[in-house]
């Protein structure tokens, strides 16, 4: 995989404090192959910490369309990679990537969420499904639809992305009454991935976190998407599992602090304007993985949600200048 250069500050004038703050410390550590960034980036709680207010005026009034269209160039500024949320509901086409990254500043990459058209075993029982709400996915681990619709239109800049995740949502006992019902599908499908990316798999049924889980992905240079949410083990305790480390590179995902809802924390962050809630066990997770990848030389992607505290540059800058007190 070509190497990633490093961001440059780019921005005309000064930057937010927070973000000048940022930029200096997420650049030395990108230097050592570690790389924070968020999940999505469209949030105008950011305002005045890592985005410049003026910047989306239009006749003295903010527009949310100009921040929306353009924000993602000043994130470039201070961070080396983000997380694309986007592309788990659609499939893009080439015209779109080509916008995405002819818009966005060549140091910035992405990790990118794979379509759920992939991953959903079972569709949700949803409005938003129509009819194929609660019917099975006969496109689940399609592994030629996925070459077709996904990485062909994405392979012209395959440069840009830090990694591709393949996240899978919780799956009901019905669903795999065994891992190995989960695994075998799962191993054959690895097996039929074009080279020429950076895989990553995220699972939310702390079941599957077995040896023969591990060493599938381990085969395949496949990462395990060290993850906190709801239902899963802490970032810590996921680190700690026998060969948990599964390729040679680390894929972080800090979404929710241990046995909150999603909703819950949409409900108690929004606007996601300061951190409300600090989650000691997450940051120290980070930090860990951290002092592995610079320790083992290989790069780490570390992608951290609002919804986890309430405000994800605050978490990161939490972490990375170790702001606890």
């Amino acid at each position: 995989m070509p190497q990633m250069s490093l961001p440059l500050f780019d921005s005309d004038g000064e930057a937010p404090p927070q973000a000048a703050r940022l930029a200096s410390a997420l650049r030395n550590l990108a230097e050592q192959g570690v790389y924070f960034g968020t999940s999505s980036w469209r949030y105008e709680g950011w305002l005045g910490q890592i985005y410049t207010p003026r910047k989306y005026l239009v006749r003295g009034k903010f527009s949310r369309k100009k921040f929306e269209a353009e924000c993602l160039r000043e994130y470039a500024a201070t961070f080396p990679v983000v997380g694309g949320d986007f592309s788990f509901y659609q499939f893009p086409t080439a015209d779109y990537w080509s916008r995405l990254f002819g818009e966005t500043p060549a140091s910035l990459r992405f990790g990118l969420k794979v379509p759920e058209e992939i991953t959903v075993h079972t569709w949700p029982s949803h409005t938003r499904y129509g009819t194929r709400a609660g019917q099975r996915n006969d496109r689940f681990l399609d592994a030629g639809l996925f070459e077709r619709a996904f990485a062909q239109e994405l392979n012209p800049h395959r440069d840009r992305v830090a990694t591709l995740m393949f996240e899978f949502g919780t799956f009901n006992h019905q669903t795999f009454e065994r891992t190995a019902d989960f695994l075998e599908p799962l191993g054959g499908f690895l097996t039929a991935l074009p080279a020429g990316f950076r895989y990553a798999v995220e699972v939310r049924n702390a079941e599957l976190l077995t040896p023969a889980y591990f060493s599938l992905l381990s085969g395949h240079n496949v990462a395990h998407v060290f993850n906190a949410w709801t239902r899963m083990p802490t970032l810590s305790e996921q680190i700690a599992l026998p060969r948990a480390f599964t390729a040679d590179f680390t894929v972080v995902r800090a979404l929710l602090r241990k046995g909150r809802a999603y909703e819950n924390a949409v409900k108690m962050f929004e606007p996601y304007l300061n951190v409300q809630e600090p989650d000691p066990s997450a940051r120290d997770g980070m930090r860990r993985i951290v002092d592995r990848a610079k320790r083992v030389r290989q790069p780490a992607y570390l992608f951290v949600n609002n919804r986890l505290e309430g405000n994800a540059p605050q978490t990161i800058e939490a972490v990375v200048l170790e702001k606890d007190a």
